[in-house]
């Protein structure tokens, strides 16, 4: 048992219960930003007069969010070897420093591995039978988002630790937004591509603030994400433009009528984006004092992608 266990975090008595312990291992709080990203991709589809087909909409969100609940879980095994989640003393449970299903002994490395792995190859299954439905132009689309979901914290690539998880992020949420729309409509179009790229980038932020806590740990680790690269103080500015492109992007995509100009009510979401960054931007180098802004940017990413998606199905 790990003596420095926080509050709420898993014990090893959770292993007991194998089938509780697998779900609870996925962190399946975080999923909903997925859940979002496909309700976008089905309102863009929608609104385009695309007869919507149940079961390819069911097995696309299913396995979307079994791809992020991999994603997850691939994402500990890899934090769990190169010793991050173990030196992270300054984490915010649930939200940085993991699941802490390995370090708090609930679960071995080995095992986490075989699962996200397990999960990922599930995913291809049910891609490769959405491909046989929709069209061979599938498998690109799937293929990029499972690769950038893996190579986010996998070696050879480990995108996070070069400083690229927020390109990574953004661009495998986008793609969610874009496979969503692609299986009820068969071909690439541009609502689906403005309005995942605006959602992917709110999606990026939230990993971005949560690299405040972890920015030491990381450090000492050889994970070099932004933040451990340029400091808190300075990383701070990074938000702020992460967060106006996303807002410009949607700005840009109704001025250009690709989306209704309802859409605009997703501007909606800077409230707490803004709430979020002024807490920031006093606590940056606090990292106990930063739950506040990453709960407002967390109530962001949602209210965003909330609004984006019912302006586009319904406006």
């Amino acid at each position: 048992m790990n003596e420095l266990r926080q509050p709420g975090e898993p014990a090893p008595a959770l292993s007991a219960r194998p089938l509780l312990c697998g779900f609870l291992a996925t962190r399946p709080a975080f999923l909903s930003v997925t859940l979002v990203a496909v309700l976008i991709g089905f309102a863009c589809a929608w609104r385009s007069g695309i007869a919507f087909n149940l079961l390819n909409g069911v097995v696309t969100l299913v396995f979307a969010l079994v791809a992020h609940a991999g994603v997850n879980v691939i994402n500990d095994f890899h934090d769990a070897r190169n010793g991050t989640d173990a030196l992270n003393t300054e984490r915010l449970f649930p939200f940085t420093g993991g699941s802490r299903f390995i370090q708090n002994g609930v679960l071995t490395e080995t095992a986490v591995g075989r699962f996200g792995y397990l999960l990922l190859a599930t995913v291809i299954c049910a891609g490769l039978w959405l491909v046989t439905r929709v069209g061979p132009s599938l498998i690109c689309i799937g293929l990029a988002g499972l690769f950038l979901g893996w190579a986010y914290s996998a070696p050879p690539f480990k995108l996070a630790s070069r400083g690229f998880g927020e390109l990574a992020v953004a661009s495998g949420w986008w793609l969610v937004v874009v496979g969503s729309d692609f299986v009820q409509r068969g071909a690439l179009e541009m609502a689906p591509l403005l309005a995942g790229l605006g959602y992917g980038l709110m999606v990026a932020n939230l990993l971005y603030i949560n690299q405040f806590p972890d920015a030491t740990a990381d450090a000492r680790a050889g994970k070099m994400t932004v933040v451990a690269r340029v400091g808190r103080r300075q990383a701070v500015r990074g938000y702020a433009l992460i967060a106006g492109c996303a807002f410009f992007n949607l700005a840009a995509a109704v001025e250009v009528r690709v989306l209704p100009v309802a859409a605009l009510l997703a501007l909606g979401a800077a409230v707490p984006a803004w709430q979020a960054w002024r807490c920031l931007a006093q606590h940056a180098e606090k990292p106990a004092a930063l739950l506040p802004a990453i709960k407002a940017t967390i109530a962001a990413a949602h209210l965003y992608g909330i609004l984006l998606a019912t302006a586009i199905a319904f406006a």
